[in-house]
């Protein structure tokens, strides 16, 4: 069995940028990554120093290309399905029955969005239908807009988007829960409320064109926001005991450590945040992290 120091679960931004940290400090690492990341669809990256407007296919290549010219850095493809603490640290094994030892792990594995039933979602998901106004918002200002949402996540999500345009329209899909007093604050802003039932998002290529509704009418938007349920990507961590955050992401402290000794998680698993900019500062702190506890322990 291949033992190294680091192995990452995970290769996109955070578990890159964590892997140049540790190949920098001389340390023998395996990514493991499936190669498919949640963004992969999203044709634009943004709010990212250098790299606004760049496609995540792009910027991931850039990282991935001198993250390897560090010659302890080493890439497998696959995804891991388990890991057993042993008295080194740590075995893991993949779906593809492989097994490897580590005396550290770091998850960057991301979470995985639960879209709405309803037909074209998933096509325009990262490219009309939205989750962040700070990483798309400026593209489709002063736009028609829509914001898939109903109660108090729909009033609060609202105010944030309005930044961004005045022609807003929520959509809550069915019966509206807001309240009698939030529906008349949204009225004194010029903001719609749409209570019918949503048959299908109509687009092209991912562009959104109109909303179909079940009793047969329609309504045109340019973009639509929406912050689908989540899970995490690799049960693993949950399995190893780490710890998690109501809302589902892993629990970590301020250098990307979880709640079990050795185990480090980083990028989307760890935080609502989710950007380009944000996974490779975590990734850089738990990479540098992990290498001080290693350093630590040998001295």
């Amino acid at each position: 069995m291949q033992t190294y120091d680091v192995i990452i679960a995970g290769g996109s931004y955070a578990g890159l940028s964590a892997a140049m940290a540790l190949g920098r400090a001389r340390r023998q690492v395996l990514i493991i990554d499936s190669g498919k990341p949640c963004n992969r669809q999203t044709p634009h990256s943004h709010n990212f120093l250098t790299q606004d407007g760049a496609t995540p296919a792009a910027i991931a290549a850039t990282a991935k290309a001198q993250v390897s010219q560090y010659p302890g850095i080493h890439f497998q493809e696959g995804t891991i399905t388990g890991a057993t603490p042993t008295t080194e640290g740590f075995t893991i094994t993949t779906a593809a029955g492989e097994q490897f030892a580590a005396k550290k792990l770091l998850f960057a594995t991301g979470v995985k969005d639960e879209m709405p039933a309803i037909k074209g979602f998933t096509a325009c998901w990262g490219i009309s239908v939205l989750h962040c106004p700070y990483c798309h918002g400026y593209e489709v200002k002063e736009t028609p807009t829509g914001i898939l949402a109903n109660g108090d996540d729909a009033f609060e999500y609202v105010k944030m988007i309005r930044n961004w345009t005045s022609q807003l329209t929520i959509f809550t899909n069915g019966p509206s829960t807001l309240t009698a007093e939030q529906v008349e604050k949204l009225q004194q802003h010029h903001i719609g409320v749409n209570e019918k039932e949503i048959a299908e998002i109509t687009h092209t290529g991912g562009q959104i064109s109109e909303l179909l509704f079940k009793d047969g009418s329609s309504f045109t938007l340019n973009a639509l926001y929406h912050k689908p349920a989540f899970r995490q990507h690799c049960a693993v961590p949950e399995a190893l005991g780490c710890e998690l955050t109501p809302a589902g992401h892993i629990v970590v402290n301020e250098f990307q450590a979880s709640t079990v000794p050795g185990v480090y998680a980083a990028g989307d698993a760890t935080n609502p945040f989710r950007s380009v900019s944000i996974s490779v500062a975590a990734g850089t702190l738990a990479g540098a992290m992990i290498s001080r506890e290693l350093i630590i322990s040998e001295f």
